[in-house]
């Protein structure tokens, strides 16, 4: 146990093992690995203000959770400051204790200032350097032999600047620069270099997002995910052929572009050295292998525990527009029993998957769904990862009509190849963007759904952050008709359908304001509907007693809005 200044986050390891660096209490700090030595490097000059660490629209929408890098000489680090004193403050407030004061929250709300963020070298001794870099938005970092890279987004996201950092004078350098009429998207882990210094960037190639090594360009038709390492010459990344399956491949100079793994899933892997871990989830289970120079050397045990259900999904491709979907019946049901009602499942937002050739907790909600007399539909429409720029960029200017469209296109499609879907009688549910999607469905196509729970859902797109929102629906004061289009709000008085609002009071992603103003506009229109109020919890239910009643709960609605 090694003593500290206070409650660590983010601990990370020098290279050479000599120190750890860790942020608390918004001030970076480093301590000897055996111990004793624990010291500042950055304090926070104002309660606003604090080094080492992810800014909100950082860690939920860019997917930047770090704040401060290693140089591999294990001397100095790469710091980023962020001040958020420009960020509106909202309050956050538990009504079940009305003695605990409400908590101030910096939220950057589409169309408002955000955090402010600089970059700042710092040796182990304590001398800092500021990087003379003016940015909007920091999306990636790293700190490889070639010295600290960095890649910076313009607000609008359609310009993207890769500069080299200058240790010893802060001074920037530009590598390239990446304009695209919609948006630039990166990779994660890119940009990066080979030992040699060879650049590894993001890239287009065709209708696929790509990586650049040098001068070669990844194969035409691989969607690259993730580049997780460059081991000498040699470059590790992820990568996906057919949506449904991500792989690891590897390219060097003599070898080439080579696919690490076969059996249908989604692997990932990390890298260091001659060893490779790789992290596979297929429709079986999830394995962990380990491989030293190329050569498999054992595996790691999966202590995950066994859901109740075991998930056993149809894979389909629906519909004109080849919809990646999984339908789950209930195990006991046979050919010619008594017609199924339906529920969808989906979440179908851009931030995630969940048609995958992989087990996981999804297709187990949906299995356990599916034995309650359930046939569950679950379906990855326009907008999602993993399936081209084209698809991800449908949902311009309409975070809602594309997708629920998707979704009915689907639920028709799987319905005409299995006479047991019963029509009459369809629910949908869903969390986040998917609670979204399940109170827009039933308010725009009650003649489809016949009922919906919709778990924190951001029914007002100008609610919720940055740069999440305006990469699909620009600035709102420049289109205001986007986020017209795209919020709940003006539909309230069309609700027909059963319909239960379920939000976290300590949500901290998607506000509780969300729901309550969706709950207000239908209450002036005169339509009932359910409101489920989460004491103390936040975006993600997780606690026992509180996920698994509310399961419970959701399940006992759907069935009485169906009667069943």
């Amino acid at each position: 146990r090694i003593p500290v200044a206070g409650p660590v986050t983010d601990p990370r390891p020098s290279p050479d093992g000599t120190l750890i660096s860790y942020v608390t209490a918004g001030a970076l700090r480093v301590v000897r690995a055996d111990g004793p030595g624990d010291r500042l490097l950055a304090g926070p000059e104002d309660p606003d203000v604090t080094y080492g660490l992810a800014d909100h629209t950082a860690s939920t929408s860019i997917g930047r959770s770090r704040g401060f890098w290693w140089s591999p000489g294990s001397d100095a680090l790469l710091v980023a400051r962020v001040d958020t004193s420009p960020v509106q403050r909202w309050y956050v407030t538990d009504p079940s204790d009305p003695a605990r004061p409400p908590r101030a929250v910096r939220y950057p709300a589409a169309g408002t200032p955000n955090a402010l963020t600089s970059l700042h070298l710092f040796t182990v001794q304590g001398t800092r350097t500021s990087v003379d870099l003016s940015f909007e938005y920091l999306v990636s970092a790293d700190w490889g032999p070639a010295g600290p890279v960095v890649g910076l987004h313009s607000r609008d996201q359609r310009t993207m600047r890769v500069v080299a950092v200058d240790p010893p004078t802060g001074q920037g350098t530009l590598l390239s620069v990446t304009t695209d009429e919609a948006w630039v998207e990166f990779q994660p882990g890119t940009p990066t270099h080979t030992a040699s210094g060879v650049p590894v960037m993001s890239a287009v190639r065709g209708d696929a997002r790509a990586i650049r090594i040098g001068q070669v360009l990844s194969p035409e038709g691989l969607h690259v995910r993730a580049v997780f390492g460059a081991v000498g010459e040699r470059v590790l990344f992820t990568a996906s052929e057919e949506p449904t399956q991500t792989h690891v491949w590897s390219y060097g100079p003599d070898s080439g572009f080579v696919r690490l793994t076969e059996e249908p899933g989604v692997h990932t892997a990390c890298a260091g050295g001659s060893t490779v871990v790789i992290d596979s989830r297929t429709p079986d289970g999830q394995t962990v292998t380990v491989l030293h120079d190329g050569k498999p050397a054992g595996e790691i045990a999966v202590l995950t525990e066994e859901p109740l259900v075991t998930p056993r999904p149809l894979h389909l491709v629906l519909g004109k527009r080849q919809l990646r979907s999984r339908l789950h019946l209930p195990s006991w049901y046979e050919e010619g029993s008594p017609a199924l009602p339906v529920l969808l499942s989906p979440y179908a937002g851009p931030g995630m998957q969940v048609v995958t050739m992989a087990r996981g907790w999804y297709t187990a909600v949906c299995q356990w769904y599916a034995e309650q007399g359930f046939a569950v539909l679950a379906t990855d429409g326009r907008g999602t990862p993993g399936r081209g720029i084209a698809w991800q960029r449908s949902i311009i200017g309409d975070r809602l009509g594309p997708v629920l469209e998707d979704q009915i296109d689907a639920l028709h499609a799987a319905a005409e190849r299995y006479p047991a879907l019963e029509l009459e009688r369809v629910a949908i549910r869903g969390w986040s963007f998917s609670g979204y999607l399940a109170a827009g469905a039933v308010l725009l196509r009650p003649d489809v759904f016949h009922a919906a729970v919709a778990g924190a859902a951001p029914a007002d797109r100008r609610l919720y952050d940055t740069y999440w929102e305006e990469r699909f629906l620009g600035h709102p004061d420049e289109e205001p008709e986007a986020y017209d289009r795209s919020s709940l709000l003006p539909h309230a008085h069309k609700l027909t359908r059963p319909l239960m609002l379920v939000h976290g009071l300590a949500d901290e992603n998607v506000l509780p304001v969300q729901t309550l103003r969706l709950s207000a506009a239908l209450l002036a229109a005169g339509r009932p509907h359910t409101v489920l109020p989460l004491s103390g919890t936040g975006h993600l239910v997780a606690r026992e007693g509180v996920a698994d009643n509310l399961l419970l709960l959701e399940l006992d609605f759907i069935k009485k809005s169906l009667n069943l």
